[in-house]
């Protein structure tokens, strides 16, 4: 972010700025507290972002080094031979580390800073993470994604990776939080829920569920939760014969969301974001109603598998049918 012109500049760099570093929200929450800051001091900054995570960011090799006179390390320890490239590229800068771990005090990427706000590190009492005051962040919806990629019994009609496809690359450029689950149940991995009812405290959990599924559709529903739902058969198969069955209405063809997705990397929420589906698509026409009223749609079916008068299902006709068996053996 640029807030003025001239040399008296300030360069805000982190391990979110280098090419083999890593982007972490702690370390993002990190900058926008030290953002906050340099602002409410009327001083002048450009952020350097790694290009493998914002690719329209300002990037190493786009700075001139000559166009600074300041430079801010912000977050993350402070060690190892990319730091220390920085002493060197920008050795005519005042260098300052905020909010650091210092691992070895001795080690040319601490000792080439002018000054270190350490957070933790040898011989120095623990301070608070800049994360912790950093400003605070409007909500997202949180999304639950359940995907199939086999039902290969559909044969020629199977379309689930070019859905899977579709629709992940819709959700990449969604603005929420997005969390992949299985219905598949497996004690020893703990990556997965071990009983029904450890998936279902998750699906309650959540805004919004987007799925492939038959089950994705059903256990987001008896959660109460809306869910945006997608037939991976050409012409519709078992999953919209469930969608029907419990008067759910957010169902998209696998033929509407299996075109090409176009490209990626929309901004969250602009017409660009998701490839393929417009504001006005099928995609993102559900993904708003499933916000909005859909939640008491939901909630309202979810209700209505529990209640006395609830709509017949096989298992209700399987006394009659086993007696029918037992009397013509």
């Amino acid at each position: 972010m640029s807030m003025a012109h001239g040399r008296d500049r300030i360069l805000v760099t982190g391990w979110f700025s280098l090419l083999h570093g890593e982007a972490t929200a702690g370390d993002v929450l990190a900058l926008a507290r030290v953002e906050e800051v340099l602002r409410g001091a009327g001083l002048a900054y450009d952020v350097v972002w790694s290009p493998g995570f914002r690719a329209d960011g300002t990037h190493f090799a786009d700075v001139d080094p000559a166009a600074y006179s300041r430079l801010l390390f912000v977050c993350g320890p402070v060690h190892g031979p990319q730091v220390e490239e920085l002493h060197r590229r920008f050795a005519h800068c005042v260098r300052i580390a905020v909010g650091v771990s210092v691992v070895d005090p001795a080690s040319p990427a601490v000792t080439g800073f002018d000054r270190v706000l350490a957070r933790d590190g040898a011989g120095i009492g623990p301070g608070l993470d800049l994360a912790a005051h950093a400003p605070r962040l409007p909500g997202v919806p949180v999304v639950g994604v359940v995907l199939t990629h086999g039902q290969h019994e559909y044969g020629g009609r199977r379309r689930h990776a070019e859905v899977a496809a579709g629709l992940t690359r819709w959700l990449a450029g969604k603005d929420c939080a997005r969390l992949e689950l299985e219905t598949r149940l497996d004690a020893r991995d703990w990556r997965l829920c071990g009983t029904p009812a450890q998936l279902e405290s998750v699906l309650a959990r959540l805004d919004l569920v987007v799925t492939d599924r038959l089950h994705g559709l059903v256990l987001a529903l008896r959660a109460g939760t809306p869910a945006l739902v997608v037939d991976p058969v050409t012409g519709g198969a078992k999953v919209t014969a469930q969608a029907r069955a419990c008067g759910w209405p957010a169902l998209v063809a696998a033929e509407a969301v299996a075109r090409d997705p176009g490209p990626a990397g929309g901004k969250p929420g602009s017409r660009e974001s998701g490839g393929g589906e417009s504001e006005g698509g099928e995609l993102e026409r559900w993904w708003r109603w499933c916000l909005g009223e859909g939640r008491d749609a939901a909630a309202r079916i979810g209700a209505g598998f529990r209640a006395a008068d609830a709509v017949a299902d096989a298992a209700d006709g399987l006394v009659a049918a086993l007696g029918a068996v037992r009397g013509a053996g």
